[in-house]
């Protein structure tokens, strides 16, 4: 396939697995000549996601051995993950070119490439291109390296006998089969490391760091010196307050976070030197996957607007039940863990009478919409342009966790007080609708999460209360809405959040 000419193979692709066809492939390719493979590592900024659950200096590493494994001569260079676009093998081009010089032509550089779609961009410049894994004039079609990393995702211990002894020396070596594992089969991330596809992760960054000292203030007091975590630290607004102070100055500040984007700010802040301590690191991990810490190896734990996403992306009671035992275990004897969430009402399945305006937006014949062809601009703007009666019918529709209500002749709504209340503090988080309403505020009250706590092991100090957010309800809620019980009597509006103080024995 390489004539003459042929000084490069361009090689794109993720390759977060090597396999020992690839190696013959490209000997056979560079035989001809003294050819340099130019591996094009893609998403080469994204890790710990299931389309890439390894990082890009690991893939390099793997690379750089395969290629004195196989006697090749490799220049490898990360392409970073952008929006879509059919100008992507132009893109790739020019980053190679500015990464180390090489301004790869038609005339002196064959594209090796078995995906179809990819191929054909660079067809389309010109390149002539070998299908590795696709190409038509092999006997048998061998497996693509993502179907091998699949079967060790799975379990099945084939997968070695057609990966590379590179690749397999970089997994050993670094410990990445297990994690491998467990990134490709969470049940919670997305493909691109974030519990939703239609979340805008920079209203989150704004208003976590809106409400970072707040948070701090009604925590601070109960925080132990020594190894302090914060789980779902968001892009470390709270850990930046931690630093600050005296008595923390020598701790350590961990920072885990699910979601990329956010992990990504959390590492550019200390990067920036925004952080005094010396002793400040963040994991990208989600704790249901698996163990972070070790057993008895945790002062203080912290997290904030966190467990209510556990309940509702996961096993809801099961899957809260599994990460409050997990912080229990790598909390040490006398620790602590705080907990800031909302919650539900105390009698969540009292009936209840609901009134909403209708007079603050639209009131259409139709009382809800199919939103999912619609785009996050159009999406917001629909349902904040809906009076909050309307709006209660679309998010009834929309809300992952059905619940039965009654219109009355009145265009009052009977319902449980629970429900209601996933509405009311719902309702205006018209900036990621798709995403909130497939989230649960109201599933456990205080009561509920005291039991839970004790099952996990924890014992539950005094400062663990239920709160009701006053600035929400005099501001966003009592405004457009009133709550009765079934003989017309005024209710006043139940908790909405709880802080619960939780230590692990001292005799444990």
């Amino acid at each position: 396939m390489a004539g003459p000419s042929t000084r490069f193979v361009l090689f794109p692709g993720r390759h977060h697995l090597l396999t020992c066809f690839q190696a013959d492939y490209l000997r056979r390719l560079a035989e001809e000549g003294a050819v340099t493979i130019v591996w094009a590592v893609t998403s080469a900024n994204h890790e710990n996601t299931k389309r890439n659950p390894v990082p890009y200096h690991r893939r390099e590493a793997a690379i750089e051995r395969f290629s004195v494994l196989s006697g090749l001569r490799s220049v490898v260079v990360p392409i970073f993950d952008t929006a879509y676009t059919d100008a992507f093998a132009e893109v790739t081009l020019k980053n190679i070119a500015v990464a180390t010089g090489l301004e790869l032509t038609p005339a002196d550089t064959l594209v090796a490439c078995s995906t179809p779609q990819v191929a054909k961009l660079y067809e389309r410049l010109g390149f002539t291109v070998a299908q590795v894994e696709a190409d038509p004039e092999l006997r048998t079609t061998p497996e693509r390296p993502w179907d091998v990393l699949l079967r060790l995702a799975a379990g099945d211990d084939t997968w070695r006998k057609l990966t590379h002894p590179a690749t397999i020396d970089v997994f050993e070596r670094y410990r990445l089969v297990d994690e491998i594992r467990m990134v490709v089969n969470d049940p919670l991330v997305g493909d691109e490391g974030g519990l939703t596809v239609t979340r805008d992760y920079r209203t989150y960054v704004e208003a976590f760091a809106g409400a970072a000292e707040r948070k701090w203030d009604a925590v601070r007091q109960y925080v132990q010196p020594g190894r302090i975590v914060d789980i779902g630290c968001g892009a470390g607004a709270v850990l930046e307050l931690a630093d600050r102070e005296t008595g923390l100055h020598e701790s350590d500040l961990i920072g885990v976070e699910v979601a990329r984007h956010l992990f990504q700010e959390c590492l550019h802040k200390k990067a920036q030197g925004v952080f005094r301590n010396a002793n400040v690191y963040f994991f990208h991990r989600n704790v249901l996957g698996g163990a972070v810490f070790k057993d008895r190896s945790v002062d203080s734990t912290l997290t904030f607007a966190l467990t209510h996403e556990i309940w509702s992306y996961g096993r809801q009671r099961e899957s809260l039940l599994q990460f409050a035992r997990r912080i229990h275990d790598h909390t040490v004897p006398g620790g602590v863990w705080i907990n800031s969430d909302v919650c539900g009402p105390d009698d969540p399945h009292r009936p209840v009478i609901l009134r909403l305006v209708t007079d603050d937006g639209d009131n259409p014949a139709s009382p809800h919409r199919d939103l999912a062809s619609l785009d996050s601009a159009e999406v917001r703007r629909y349902v904040g342009g809906l009076s909050t009666r309307a709006r209660l019918e679309q998010f009834a529709v929309d809300f992952a966790f059905p619940f039965d209500y009654e219109a009355l002749p009145d265009g009052s709504v009977r319902l449980e007080l629970g429900s209601a209340m996933d509405y009311l503090t719902r309702k205006d988080y018209t900036d990621n609708w798709l995403s909130e309403t497939k989230e649960q505020f109201c599933g456990l009250s205080f009561a509920e999460w005291t039991t839970l706590l004790t099952e996990a092991g924890f014992e539950i100090g005094p400062a663990s209360t239920a709160v009701r957010n006053e600035w929400v309800i005099d501001n966003r809620i009592a405004p457009v809405a009133s709550l009765v019980d079934l003989e017309g009597q005024p209710l006043d509006w139940p908790t909405t959040h709880i802080l619960t103080v939780a230590h692990r024995p001292w005799n444990e």
